[in-house]
C-alpha cells in the first residue's frame, strides 16, 4: 500500500506546477504589452505636430498637412529667405505655403486686416489687363468693378441681338430630267432658337410641303439637343413636269420635338420657285427662318367642325369640337359661350340643338356630337346647317358672338367643306371656319 500512496502524491504535484508556470507567463505577457503601449504613446507624444485650424481650400493651391512638423509652423511674417529664394518642402518639391492662421477664425476668415496680396494675371497680347491688388477694403478688386469692366459695348450687344434670331436654313434644289423628279436636299440649319429653357437647346426637325396643292408632305429625322442640326437628307418628288416646277413653292417649317406635348414651332420660311432656273443643275440656297405667321380671325373668332354624311341612312353628323380667339363680352371678363345648331330644309328650320355652356372660356372645347335625319329623296341638295355661337350671359347686349352657314351655296371654306362631304360620303372631315357677324 505504500507505493500507491507515493504515486498519488506525485500526480497531485503536477497540476500545481502547471498553474504556477501559467501565472508567470500571463504576468510576463501583460508586462510586455504594457511596455509596448507606453513606447508607442511616448513616440506619438514626441512627434506630435501642433494643432492647425481649418482653412478654405484655395483654387490652384495644394495644402499638405502631413508636411508640417514641430519645427515648421504657420506664420504671417515672411523670413528674409522667402524674399530671395523659395524653400521647397521635403515631399514633392512643392513650395511651402505660408498662411496667417493666428489671425483667422474657425471658418478661415481674417479677424483683423490681412496684408495686401499681389496677384499677377497673365494676359494675351490682345488684352490689356493690369495686375490686381487684393486688400481687405480695396475697391479695385471687388466683383462689382470687375463686372462693370466686362460690360459689352453697344456694338457687341447689337451683334448678339442679330445672332439671337431664329436661324438660317441651307438647302438645294435640283430637277432630274431622266426620272422626271424634283429633288430637294435639306443640308443643315444654323443658330436655331432654343425651346428648352433649362438646357437652352432644341430637338429640331423640318417639315417640307410643296405648295399650292399641299399633296406632297415630308419631314426629316429628329436631331437631339442641338441648335445647329445637320440633316443631310434628300427628298425626291416624282411625276412633276419641269414646266410645273416654276409654279410651285417650298414651305419649310422648323419644329422642336416634344415627347409629352405638342411639338413647338420654331419658325418657317417660304421659297417660291418662279425665278429659279434648274436647267443647268443643282442650285444652292439659304433662307432666314422667320417667326410663324399664325392667321387669326380678326372678327368673331373661329369654330372647328367635323361633318359626315351617311348616304345609306340619310343622316348628317355634326361634331362641334372647339372654338378659339373669341372676342370678349361687354363685361371685363371672358364670355360664357355655347353653340346652337339649326338644320334648314330650304328656308324652313326642321330641327335645332345646342351644346353645353362653357363658363369663362375664350377658347372653349365642346366635343359634342349631333345626328340629324334627312329626307332620303333630296339628300343634301336643299339642306343647310346654321351654327350660332352665343353668350349665355343675359346681361350681355349682343348675345350672338358669331354665325356660320354651311350649304351648297356657301362661299369660302364653308362651301368647300360642304362639297367635300357630298363628294365623299361616310368620311369624317374636319375644318376650321371663321365666324361672321350676325
Amino acid at each position: 500500500m505504500a507505493p500507491v500512496t507515493t504515486e498519488e502524491e506525485h500526480f497531485a504535484e503536477v497540476p500545481v506546477s502547471v498553474a504556477v508556470v501559467s501565472v508567470f507567463g500571463l504576468v510576463f505577457s501583460v508586462s510586455i504589452f504594457a511596455w509596448i503601449c507606453c513606447q508607442r504613446k511616448t513616440n506619438k507624444t514626441n512627434n506630435k505636430t501642433p494643432p492647425y485650424k481649418f482653412v478654405h481650400m484655395l483654387k490652384g493651391v495644394d495644402i499638405y498637412p502631413e508636411s508640417l512638423n514641430g519645427k515648421k509652423k504657420f506664420g504671417g511674417e515672411k523670413t528674409p529667405e522667402a524674399h530671395g529664394k523659395k524653400t521647397l518642402s521635403p515631399n514633392g518639391g512643392r513650395p511651402e505655403l505660408h498662411l496667417d492662421l493666428e489671425n483667422r477664425d474657425l471658418n478661415g476668415n481674417f479677424t483683423s486686416k490681412p496684408p495686401t496680396l499681389q496677384l499677377k494675371v497673365r494676359s494675351s497680347p490682345d488684352l490689356d489687363i493690369p495686375s490686381l491688388g487684393l486688400c481687405g477694403n480695396q475697391d479695385a478688386g471687388t466683383p462689382e468693378s470687375i463686372l462693370s469692366s466686362q460690360t459689352p459695348t453697344p456694338a457687341v450687344e447689337k451683334s448678339q441681338d442679330k445672332d439671337g434670331g431664329l436661324g438660317t436654313l441651307f438647302f438645294s434644289v435640283e430637277y432630274n430630267f431622266e426620272k422626271k423628279a424634283f429633288m430637294v436636299h435639306i443640308k443643315e440649319a444654323h443658330g436655331l432658337s432654343p425651346t428648352d429653357e433649362q438646357s437652352l437647346t432644341s430637338d429640331p426637325y423640318i417639315k417640307l410641303t410643296l405648295l399650292p396643292e399641299k399633296k406632297h408632305k415630308v419631314k426629316t429625322r429628329v436631331l437631339r439637343k442641338t441648335l445647329d442640326p445637320a440633316f443631310d437628307e434628300t427628298f425626291s418628288f416624282y411625276g412633276i413636269p419641269y414646266v410645273r416646277v416654276s409654279q410651285l413653292a417650298l414651305h419649310f417649317m422648323v419644329l422642336s420635338f416634344d415627347r409629352f406635348s405638342r411639338d413647338e414651332v420654331i419658325g418657317e420660311t417660304l421659297v417660291p420657285l418662279a425665278d429659279i432656273d434648274l436647267s443647268e443643275g443643282r442650285v444652292l440656297m439659304s433662307r432666314d427662318i422667320i417667326k410663324r405667321n399664325v392667321r387669326r380671325s380678326a372678327g368673331r373668332g373661329e369654330l372647328l367642325l367635323s361633318l359626315c354624311y351617311q348616304s345609306t341612312t340619310s343622316t348628317l353628323t355634326v361634331v362641334v369640337l372647339k372654338a378659339r380667339h373669341l372676342p370678349k363680352a361687354d363685361s371685363s371678363g371672358p364670355s360664357d359661350p355655347y353653340v346652337k345648331v339649326n338644320l334648314f330644309q330650304g328656308k324652313k328650320r326642321v330641327c335645332k340643338k345646342k351644346t353645353h355652356v362653357k363658363k369663362c372660356a375664350p377658347n372653349p372645347v365642346f366635343n359634342e356630337l349631333f345626328v340629324f335625319d334627312l329626307p332620303s329623296e333630296d339628300g343634301l341638295r336643299d339642306t343647310s346647317v346654321e351654327l350660332l355661337l352665343l353668350d349665355s350671359d343675359r346681361t350681355s347686349r349682343t348675345p350672338v358672338i358669331g354665325r356660320l352657314l354651311l350649304g351648297t351655296s356657301s362661299p369660302g371654306t364653308a362651301g368647300e367643306h360642304w362639297r367635300e362631304i357630298c363628294d365623299h360620303p361616310r368620311r369624317q372631315i374636319a375644318k376650321w371656319h371663321a365666324l361672321s357677324e350676325d
